[in-house]
């Protein structure tokens, strides 16, 4: 890790064309599996350079196979590539393109944290953490009301 972070500290402001991509994960979960085979992930990649890159595959120690699928209509199909636009964002949710999650080895439960390594074109790969949440779990953003807000700031656990 320190290695990595001396790199980056030389060099100066090199703007070329060939700078690799400057990529950022968040808002990355897992709603909790319903079933002991598959599940899937959620997260946006967001793209900070002038350079596009392409998410290329996924893995994770959990499962056997983690694929890229996109929904059209009712059903899904392997993404394949999936660009990221010069800065510009690939959102990864429900209902549209995510990751899925096959053949696992363990049913992740909510609370728990699943590790995720993301592959690209020209970036580095990018190991993400991400948290497992409750089967019914939409992110904020998704959310037209604030009345859930209230809610669970009251609650202790």
């Amino acid at each position: 890790m320190a290695g990595a972070l001396a790199l980056s500290g030389c060099g100066g402001s090199a703007d070329g064309a060939d700078a690799a991509p400057d990529l950022s994960v968040e808002s990355a979960y897992m709603p909790q599996p319903v079933t002991d085979s598959l599940a899937a992930g959620y997260l946006t990649v967001v793209n900070n350079s002038d350079a596009s890159d392409d998410l290329v595959s996924a893995t994770s120690d959990i499962a056997e196979d983690v694929t890229v699928h996109q929904t059209s209509g009712q059903t899904m199909k392997e993404a394949g590539r999936l660009k990221i636009p010069a800065d510009g964002r690939l959102v990864l949710e429900s209902g549209g393109t995510h990751l899925m999650f096959e053949k696992l080895k363990r049913k992740p439960k909510e609370g728990e944290t699943v590790s995720v390594e993301l592959r690209f074109t020209k970036t580095d790969p990018i190991k993400v953490e991400m948290p497992v949440k409750s089967a019914t779990y939409r992110p904020a953003s998704a959310q037209s009301s604030s009345s859930s807000s209230t809610s669970q700031s009251t609650s202790h656990h």
